[in-house]
């Protein structure tokens, strides 16, 4: 998409970026926390990124999930959860391998629609919340321009590229394993300034809820009653845990039951 196409648009102009900071979890598994709870209220409708990667030998321990969609997307190990709508829904499970993704490319921008459309193609995959999962490469010197609902919130996540520039040309350049966070607008701009690297980086976005969020370990409701309810239904194995094998897998942190 040319600028010249959208000079009705207004740009996203970059609000936040931070450094997802590399931390060990689980079984030997590495991590970066893109998205913690204190980021929830302002890019909602997200609870939580994670990049992560671990040997076959490591990994997580079984744990349950209750209160949000998942979407994990393994091409890069990249893992994003959005808030479900307010209604209960029965769990589902959807699968996209490498080649039932749709790409693009032009001008030397690539892209894969894991979710939403870019570049006049569409992804089949559904989501309760309506949201955007773009993977852009950039080669250097590149430039990509993308419309997202004004009224959705909008951030992006760098895999790799030293160089990338978002929201407006003149702005500082933004290295990897950070996160850009966009203000207002519906057109969002990504600047490849480097002459040697590519610059690959996930926009994601997604229509707000707008619903109070409480979040204890997997579980993500919308009070500190529902939390609890959640708990009891695991460790009874009922109300969508009548599979769940074994209570010791995941306990509650002493001090949060019934706490804020």
């Amino acid at each position: 998409m040319s600028p010249s196409s959208d000079n009705n648009r207004v740009q996203r102009q970059v609000i936040k970026n931070f450094l997802a900071k590399l931390q060990k979890e689980g079984e030997g598994a590495l991590v970066r926390n893109v998205i913690t709870e204190i980021d929830q209220e302002l890019l909602d409708p997200f609870v939580l990124l994670v990049e992560f990667s671990f040997s076959l030998l490591a990994g997580f321990p079984d744990h349950p999930h209750r209160g949000f969609e998942s979407v994990t997307y393994m091409l890069q190990v990249i893992k994003v959860q959005s808030k479900p709508e307010v209604f209960r829904i029965e769990p589902k499970y959807q699968e996209l391998s490498s080649l039932d993704i749709p790409r693009a490319e032009e001008n030397g921008v690539k892209v894969k629609v894991i979710a939403g459309d870019s570049m006049g193609i569409k992804s089949p995959f559904y989501t309760t919340t309506p949201i955007m999962f773009l993977d852009f490469t950039l080669k250097p010197g590149s430039q990509t321009h993308q419309t997202v609902p004004e009224s959705w919130t909008a951030f992006a996540y760098i895999i790799e590229g030293d160089e990338g520039v978002f929201g407006s040309s003149n702005s500082s350049a933004i290295s990897a394993h950070h996160v850009v966070v966009f203000g207002p607008g519906d057109l969002v701009s990504v600047w490849n300034k480097s002459t040697t690297r590519s610059l690959r980086f996930l926009l994601i976005a997604g229509e707000p809820i707008g619903e109070p969020v409480v979040q204890c370990g997997p579980f993500v409701m919308n009070s500190q009653a529902e939390i609890d309810t959640a708990f009891e239904d695991y460790q009874n194995a009922t109300n969508g845990f009548e599979l769940a094998k074994g209570l010791n897998m995941f306990e509650m942190p002493k001090g949060l039951k019934g706490s804020q």
